[in-house]
């Protein structure tokens, strides 16, 4: 899970008893971190308060580097998001998720040496609640039922890929997400 943690430079905010144990919004600050969020205050703009944000770090893997390019200037469009690694197939895709322990895996379905539907069993062994998100040309519904059934919360067609960051964003937030399949 990731925390930011934001400092309110004009006032003490435990001391601050207007402030006090809540932020604006009733969020609870006492241990000054809030999962998936940047705090701003009135008082101070986004550059003063001192925040350190942590990005949401993105395993990509498909055989295609073109793909990987496409995906990557993609996502890291995105705010605070960034593409911390890429794998060309399923076992360097494995191996990737071992050392680099990102926040969502991409993966596609079709690769040599090892297909991106064995290698996202493989790495939901390592960490049952890694949300992956599968990517691929071949998207049907029965593939869509299998993906679920193994722990695989989304999936998302080539022919949909404005729909990757929407089926992102859904996974992060600890949804589901399926474009329509082919």
């Amino acid at each position: 899970m990731h925390r930011v943690y934001a400092i309110r430079p004009e006032k003490d905010p435990i001391k601050d008893e207007e402030a006090k144990g809540h932020l604006e919004d009733g969020t609870r600050f006492r241990d000054q971190s809030v999962p998936f969020a940047i705090l701003m205050f009135a008082t101070a703009s986004e550059t003063e308060i001192g925040c350190r944000a942590m990005s949401v770090r993105i395993l990509v893997v498909d055989d295609s580097a073109a793909v990987r390019d496409g995906l990557r200037r993609l996502l890291e469009d995105h705010r605070d998001w960034e593409v911390c690694g890429e794998a060309g197939n399923g076992i360097e895709g494995i191996e990737k998720y071992r050392q680099l322990h990102p926040d969502l895996v991409i993966v596609d379905v079709s690769m040599p040496l090892m297909n991106g539907l064995d290698a996202s069993l493989e790495i939901l062994k390592l960490s049952p609640a890694i949300p992956i998100l599968l990517y691929t040309s071949y998207l049907t519904n029965q593939l869509i039922e299998v993906a679920h059934k193994a722990g695989i919360r989304g999936t998302v067609s080539k022919d949909a890929m404005h729909l990757v960051v929407t089926g992102a964003e859904a996974l992060l937030r600890g949804g589901e997400f399926s474009s329509p399949s082919n």
